[in-house]
């Protein structure tokens, strides 16, 4: 009865801290979706490099607090605050430039202008074409913030660079102690990966509210993407049909019946005689 305890004391200590973070994860989820192609930066500060990585760290904390299971794509959070140390520290900037790259640098442009060029000539319709080119957008603007980020980078002479990047990670909470006191922190049984109900509805609840205020653009809403999703149509069909055929007759079910095969036309036997 005592782990029950414990186990409803730490779900509560999870709620309770999430609450505390809620308002910054939910402000960092939306950086990390307008770096990744919802928004084309004008231009990408050193101070943003740092925010990005600082909200890849903040994502896992609500993985972690929420006990989202480990199949979903992780944030890696834990090495982004590596990487933060690392680049105090050691001034490896080239860490960083790899990580960006692994993370945005996803751009198939080539397939999905072909399947838009092959879209055109079968006459699909505009709503897939729309789609497309809305999709071949959003993986441009990644490209572009991108290069802004690196060009961020480069640009600075690496004296510089540093002054910059240890200023952004007192702002963010993330100098090399405090980091130090973060990866503890993240290894304490309130980190814990305990599946729960109560926490699943919770980070249902959060992620769907920041899922519609992510796809808020008219290519993204029902009707305008393709002809797969498109406005209902009222009455609902079902979910499956099955056009069952006229019922035939089995022959002879009393007869010819080697194996004594029941049969649901079989003629069943009372007291008062046979009942067909």
């Amino acid at each position: 009865m005592a782990v029950v305890t414990t186990v409803r004391e730490i779900i509560h200590q999870k709620l309770e801290l999430f609450e505390q973070l809620q308002p910054e994860f939910e402000a960092n989820f939306q950086f990390i979706q307008n770096v990744h192609g919802q928004k084309r930066f004008p231009s990408f500060s050193v101070a943003d490099v740092v925010c990005y990585l600082h909200a890849r760290w903040m994502c896992e904390c609500r993985g972690r607090l929420l006990s989202v299971p480990r199949t979903v794509k992780e944030s890696e959070g834990k090495y982004c605050l590596e990487l933060l140390r690392l680049w105090q520290e050691e001034e490896d900037t080239a860490s960083v430039v790899a990580f960006l790259h692994r993370k945005l640098d996803m751009l198939p442009l080539a397939d999905i202008t072909y399947q838009l060029h092959q879209a055109r000539l079968a006459h699909v319709g505009k709503g897939l074409i729309q789609r497309l080119t809305h999709g071949r957008m959003i993986l441009l603007n990644r490209g572009m913030n991108l290069m802004q980020a690196l060009d961020a980078l480069f640009a600075l002479p690496e004296e510089e660079l540093f002054k910059e990047v240890r200023k952004a990670c007192e702002q963010y909470r993330h100098r090399p102690a405090q980091i130090k006191e973060q990866l503890n922190e993240m290894e304490s049984p309130l980190y814990a990966y305990i599946p729960n109900q109560t926490l699943a509805q919770r980070n249902m609840l959060v992620m769907n509210k920041l899922g519609v205020n992510v796809l808020l653009k008219p290519a993204d809403l029902p009707g305008q993407r393709s002809w797969r999703v498109v406005v209902p149509i009222e009455p609902l069909s079902p979910f499956a049909e099955h056009v069952v055929v006229g019922y035939q007759e089995l022959g002879a079910p009393l007869h010819n019946n080697v194996n004594a095969r029941h049969f649901v036309d079989r003629p069943e036997r009372s007291d008062a005689g046979i009942v067909l």
